[in-house]
């Protein structure tokens, strides 16, 4: 059962070019086949989220945390009544348009691009990879996804001007997204927040004091875990409460959420659309947790001595190789040379390294810029 507020396929605004309706699989549920079976999705295995396998091959890669996004997001909208057909494909696209390196390799793509006067978002090119780069059917270039999926690729985790974005102007920028879309940004930050605490722990860049002090969420019900289990290894006791950790921030948006929901009275997607801001929230309580945990990342983890030399590494790749690419663009791959006569080069450059895995990245920069390592 649905609720009255959760978009239902029969409602979708359809597909840029039609195409007659499968017997057994509504058309979310065929979106999110399409991205399970896209070269995209596959290469989110070889692509950084914070750790490069110079710590370990057991921490978290942008596949595996897209696969926990997407169990959160189906627990909360099975909750909520919600589709989860749509909300499990859009937690399974939402990383694709990122490049390899994570994060250092975005800031870095946006960096060179801003220098030709332009940008490196990782959501648009996540749809340029749907809408062009994915070739899998005959019949039309990329995967040809439902406008809800479309839109909510774009409208996930962030607010588009039309003025500054004419180029999406079809994606109703001045509505809010459906709750299935809204939900993701939330997901996205529980499934990478308590990732990153666990992974941290591993790599021993954080340690459990230091979590314990400085989360206060975590700190609060590590006590809790010790009264409980006092004799237990302090890695159980670290695994028990980051259980907790999660739990109680899904539970919290879940009621939080609820009570918004029917506090609006909306009664339908167009409701939802039109309200004045996101429905999706975390209470007052949980959001000020939630703001002191990305804090404390940001200031021990992704920005620590620790990862530099990681972030050093990726920016020097990847700058290189797009100066490179930009002198000899006769080194571009023939489809991306043919490219050439209707993009700007920079743009071809930056699509062309933004798709590669971070195996691929540094063999093609060992192969053009340091051929005496081969």
């Amino acid at each position: 059962m649905l609720a009255s507020y959760a978009l239902r396929p029969e409602e979708s605004h359809g597909r840029r070019r039609p195409e007659p309706s499968h017997p057994y699989r509504n058309d979310f549920q065929r979106d999110r086949d399409r991205v399970i079976h896209s070269r995209a999705f596959r290469r989110l295995e070889n692509k950084t989220q914070v750790f490069t396998r110079r710590y370990s091959d057991h921490f978290r890669n942008r596949l595996t945390h897209t696969i926990e996004v997407s169990q959160i997001s189906r627990t909360i909208a099975a909750e909520l009544q919600l589709n989860e057909d749509l909300v499990e494909t859009l937690a399974l696209v939402h990383d694709i348009g990122h490049p390899p390196f994570g994060h250092a390799g975005e800031r870095t793509l946006d960096t060179a691009m801003q220098e030709y006067g332009d940008r490196f978002d990782h959501n648009l090119h996540a749809l340029r990879t749907v809408e062009q780069f994915e070739q899998r059917y005959a019949d039309f270039p990329g995967l040809n996804l439902t406008f809800e999926v479309r839109e909510g690729i774009i409208k996930h985790s962030h607010d588009y001007n039309e003025k500054e974005f004419p180029q999406l102007a079809e994606y109703l920028l001045d509505q809010r997204p459906p709750l299935e879309a809204q939900l993701i940004d939330l997901t996205d930050e529980i499934a990478y927040s308590t990732a990153d605490l666990d992974d941290g722990l591993e790599a021993r860049i954080l340690t459990l004091d230091q979590i314990r002090a400085g989360v206060p969420l975590f700190g609060n019900l590590f006590e809790e875990i010790n009264l409980i289990y006092p004799n237990a290894p302090p890695k159980l006791k670290f695994n028990e409460t980051l259980k907790r950790v999660l739990d109680r921030l899904v539970s919290d948006l879940i009621v939080n959420t609820r009570q918004r929901i029917a506090g609006a009275g909306v009664q339908s997607v167009d409701a939802v659309r039109h309200h004045p801001e996101r429905l999706f929230a975390f209470s007052a309580a949980v959001e000020q947790e939630r703001q002191q945990t990305k804090a404390f990342l940001y200031q021990n983890l992704y920005f620590s001595s620790a990862l530099e030399a990681d972030h050093q590494k990726a920016e020097q790749v990847i700058s290189e190789l797009f100066e490179f690419f930009m002198e000899s663009p006769g080194e571009l791959p023939p489809s991306y040379q043919e490219k050439m006569h209707h993009e700007p080069l920079h743009r071809i450059v930056c699509d062309y390294l933004a798709g590669m895995t971070d195996n691929y990245i540094q063999e093609q920069h060992r192969q053009f810029l340091c051929p005496a390592t081969i």
